[in-house]
């Protein structure tokens, strides 16, 4: 009887370690399916992705010296509008010296 006890225990105890190890087994085997599944659908939308992302950075890149070569202009636009408002200023004084110098003129006039 002692040796029935000890028999059952130890096929107990084999069944369960069949058990844990079947369990594994099953995980693994899971596991692997899945990551090579995700790996065959992702792997060409991360391809892609990549590749856009170079394409916008080469754009990014363009637009970068495009926006450097407008500030150059905008700049050089921005002297020349100086010197145009600094030229018309002069130009209103200019008019406005005539414009008293034609008054002191009138008066002169008025007067004799």
């Amino acid at each position: 009887m002692g040796s029935l006890i000890i028999f059952q225990i130890m096929s107990v105890t084999a069944a369960v370690i069949l058990i844990i190890a079947l369990l594994v087994v099953a995980g693994l085997i899971g596991y692997l399916t899945a990551w090579f599944y995700a790996k065959s659908v992702y792997t060409p939308v991360i391809r892609k992705l990549e590749d856009e992302k170079v394409q916008l950075g080469r754009e990014i890149s363009e637009l970068k010296e495009d926006i450097g070569k407008l500030e150059k202009k905008i700049s050089g636009l921005n002297e020349k509008i100086s010197g145009l408002e600094k030229e018309v200023a002069d130009k209103e004084k200019e008019i406005s010296d005539k414009v008293n110098e034609i008054q002191e003129l009138k008066k002169k006039q008025v007067k004799e």
